[in-house]
């Protein structure tokens, strides 16, 4: 029986983790601020948060992590900063998680999983969905935005499994943070030309990287050992669904029919998929 604590922890980090596309597409819409700015606002802050959660938590300022993780670290912020320059807060959320879903299941396969029926029709239900939105039409999110959100995803699904097993997750990400942030300032040295930073701005990039990304991760891992795998992974299927009713509410954003109808396949495919792997094997 999972815990109310538990519960209620795992909600603010599905709040947390929808709340990082809000915070950017809010600030890249409705303020003056760059894409490169907001990266590398957000992967400072959020190392600064990171490192004093780790030491608050063993009193020693230490991380882990290494410099290829940092790098898809990087390459998955930059690519999120960039591709919501013209991506709704709904569209670019549900393309980054089924990325993100589709690199991890596609390494599992490539691994030597097999996929029972069920998961292989979920899939092609995943893909399906994934092309009916980005089929061209009048609600068809920018092509260009898409396949930066897409890639984004894809360096955050490397980013997880590079992670798996490294220690304490907290650390290891407070390690790649700080990492990540000097591939971060470059960046923002590369586009100085560009560059342009409110107040507004500044204020929405330090919350997405120190509350929805830094304080976001602590609370996940805090909760993740008590959550079975198969719950920790399809509970992240709320996160494109928060984030719609967030750009709804706070951005004014509109939610088409296109939009619907591929995040039920998408959604629910990944789902099939997920729980399908998680049933014990049939007896022979």
């Amino acid at each position: 029986m999972v815990s109310k604590r538990v519960i209620a922890l795992t909600f603010l980090a599905m709040l947390a983790f929808a709340g990082n596309s809000l915070l950017c597409r809010a600030a890249l819409k409705d303020s003056g601020m760059d894409a490169a700015s907001f990266t590398t606002i957000r992967l400072v802050s959020g190392a600064l948060t990171l490192w004093l959660v780790v030491r608050a938590r063993s009193g020693a300022a230490g991380g882990g992590g290494n410099w290829l993780s940092a790098l898809a670290l990087f390459a998955y912020a930059a690519g999120f900063s960039f591709a919501y320059l013209s991506l709704s807060a709904a569209s670019g959320a549900l393309l980054l998680f089924g990325a993100v879903q589709a690199t991890m299941i596609g390494h599992g396969v490539w691994s030597g999983e097999r996929f029972r029926k069920l998961q292989l029709f979920g899939f092609v239900l995943a893909l399906g969905g994934l092309a009916g939105l980005l089929l061209p039409g009048f609600s068809a999110p920018p092509l260009a935005g898409s396949l930066l959100m897409l890639g984004s995803g894809v360096a955050w699904g490397v980013y997880s499994l590079r992670g798996r097993g490294q220690g304490d997750p907290t650390r290891v990400t407070a390690g790649n943070f700080l990492r990540a942030a000097p591939f971060a300032a470059a960046l923002s040295i590369l586009m100085l030309n560009r560059a342009s930073v409110d107040a507004a701005g500044f204020g929405y990039a330090l919350a997405s990287g120190a509350l929805t990304s830094a304080v976001g991760y602590a609370i996940w891992y805090t909760a993740l050992p008590a959550l079975k795998a198969s719950s920790a992974a399809t509970v992240q299927l709320s996160v494109p669904v928060i984030a719609a009713l967030g750009g709804v509410a706070f951005l004014g954003e509109v939610i088409t029919l296109r939009l619907v109808l591929a995040s039920v396949a998408i959604l629910g495919g990944i789902a099939m998929v997920i729980l399908e792997k998680q049933r014990p094997p049939e007896p022979p």
